[in-house]
């Protein structure tokens, strides 16, 4: 089974995946953030994507995140494990900090092209676990096998971006639950069910929100604490890639049984 591994701001690539090739494809929704780099790890195979393209030239707003998540169908990924930069909200979600995510708050809804179901047919998927529950607790294996802590649970608020959020608006999202704060997990995370892929997600808090840190925010801060986790990330993904099973028995692959009108 191919693993797919979306990188977020930091994470630009996976020095211990042994490269294949780079394969540019183009979409019915359009062209994907960049060339989709396969290989493999431990001789598992797996295909790698930077979301915000190669040099960090695409905003949050402008990702063809269907595009991207097309792609991956077609190259054959069953699985995908999304590795994200985010602000800390909640008490404990400090900088530096893994957090294995549980639960999306989408304040994006509406401002992005957030379905396949657009046009001529119309469904609605469950979303009420927005996570594959099996790959999650793989994760949670491998980051103890891999020997790192990792928060095993966390409520991620999405917002457009590019700016970053007011203290008023943290405030906010602390109030409704949310723990981390992040402008790319949507609609990546339900499109990738309208195709019935496994999806997990890794958040990596790269700093405090805006109106609990004392400073000023900085998109520096956030690549310089991405670039200081991203070994334990790795080590993460390599342990996902050598312990994983083969065979789905989530719910994952029937995610459209009963969601046509």
């Amino acid at each position: 089974m191919i693993l797919g591994i979306i990188g977020g701001s930091g994470l630009y690539s996976i020095e211990e995946l042994k490269v294949e090739e780079s394969i540019n494809l183009t979409t019915p929704y359009g062209d994907p953030s960049a060339p989709y780099i396969k290989g493999s790890i431990n001789g598992r195979e797996v295909v790698f994507l930077a979301r915000h393209g190669s040099n960090h030239s695409i905003p949050p707003h402008r990702i063809n995140f269907r595009a991207n998540l097309w792609g991956l169908k077609e190259l054959g990924v069953k699985r995908i494990l999304s590795v994200n930069a985010t602000g800390g909200i909640g008490k404990g979600y400090t900088p530096g900090s893994i957090v294995l995510l549980s639960q999306i708050i989408d304040m994006t809804f509406g401002s992005r092209e957030g379905t396949f179901f657009d046009a001529n047919r119309v469904a609605h998927i469950d979303f009420t676990e927005p996570f594959c529950s099996e790959l999650r607790r793989l994760v949670l294996q491998a980051a103890k096998i891999a020997k790192r802590p990792i928060l095993k649970k966390g409520v991620y608020v999405c917002t457009n971006g590019p700016r970053l959020e007011t203290a008023q608006e943290i405030r906010f999202y602390s109030k409704i639950g949310a723990d981390v704060v992040g402008m790319t997990l949507m609609p990546e995370a339900s499109l990738a069910r309208e195709l019935e892929i496994c999806y997990a997600a890794l958040a990596v808090v790269t700093n405090a929100a805006a109106g609990i840190s004392m400073g000023r925010l900085t998109a520096k801060e956030v690549i310089e604490t991405m670039r200081q986790s991203a070994g334990h990330v790795r080590d993460i993904i390599n342990a996902l890639i050598t312990s994983c099973v083969c065979e789905r028995s989530c719910q994952c692959g029937e995610a459209l049984k009963d969601a046509f009108v």
